[in-house]
């Protein structure tokens, strides 16, 4: 599956972004995050823009880009672009922190400076279906009790292999066993919405290196967390990095179980940024993946 409705006037984007901001002396109900990659994702985080833009619930809503990995002799043009085009940046040349995955680092900084107690998080490369039913419910989670809700995620631009589709079925059950049998939330970065403040109290007492900590840290800090399975609130995440092959689905499902293993906190093993080191050899992947067609300059004026 893939989003038709990327942004072609990137005009519509500054009208929209301010009409969906409402009264700047007031706080927003919510703040979307979306870490942004400088060197892949400048481009590609137009299309989960292009799905925002077309909310047209109650609730007024502030975005914000993260956007990091860059030199700061040289910022990209991109960030006071989006600037001009009503979309708060927060612009990092490196947001990498010891023993944390760069994304969590990023999306703390945009936690940090949002004005609202409801941030929801999306990545760069997502796909969000149905916009109003997700953000309307993720407000009215965390405004009715809950501390973190997060829907299901699926994936688009995907290749159509025997070996893909048996690596995406492995996944979904595998998220199933662990949220439903292990009573593991399995909350990832492409979809959860969190009270900024509980998400500020885990990540500065060094609860958080990586997204799918998220959900299991709050469950031990005793936060109320939701699911929803509802067709109408899936937000899909992009596969174009899937790989076809059987040997490769094998080393996946290795590499995952000892990911997992490292990495899943529990109320018998605090997991810490300096009790693992693949939280950095994940920031070091992330940083240097350009993938072709993408680092490409957006143009503002077409």
């Amino acid at each position: 599956m893939s989003s038709s409705r990327e942004i072609t006037d990137l005009n519509v984007l500054r009208e929209q972004s301010m009409r969906l901001r409402g009264d700047m002396e007031r706080s927003p109900d919510a703040a979307i995050v979306i870490p942004v990659n400088a060197k892949g994702d400048l481009r590609t985080v137009l299309k989960p823009l292009s799905d925002i833009i077309h909310y047209t619930g109650q609730n007024t809503v502030e975005i914000i880009l993260v956007i990091n990995n860059f030199p700061a002799d040289n910022p990209p043009a991109e960030i006071e672009e989006f600037r001009n085009l009503g979309v708060r940046v927060v612009a990092a040349p490196s947001a990498r922190r010891p023993g944390e995955v760069v994304i969590i680092s990023a999306r703390a900084l945009g936690v940090q400076a949002a004005d609202t107690s409801v941030t929801v998080h999306f990545d760069a490369d997502c796909h969000i279906a149905n916009i109003n039913a997700l953000l309307d419910w993720y407000v009215q989670s965390l405004k009715s009790g809950a501390q973190l809700a997060y829907s299901h995620v699926d994936f688009h631009d995907v290749r159509n292999t025997p070996s893909i589709r048996a690596k995406i079925a492995t996944h979904h059950a595998l998220r199933w066993i662990k949220r439903n049998l292990l009573g593991i939330p399995t909350t990832r970065g492409s979809n959860y919405a969190i009270d900024r403040s509980l998400f500020l109290r885990l990540y500065d007492a060094g609860k958080l290196s990586v997204d799918f900590q998220v959900g299991p840290a709050a469950k031990l800090a005793g936060a109320r967390i939701v699911y929803s399975g509802r067709p109408n609130f899936t937000v899909y995440t992009s596969g174009r990095k899937f790989r076809g092959g059987w040997a490769r689905l094998f080393r996946m499902l290795r590499y995952r179980l000892r990911y997992n293993l490292g990495a899943l906190p529990t109320r018998f093993r605090d997991v810490t940024r300096t009790s693992w080191d693949g939280f950095d050899r994940e920031s070091e992947r992330r940083e240097v993946r350009v993938l072709p067609g993408e680092g490409e300059p957006v143009n503002t004026k077409r």
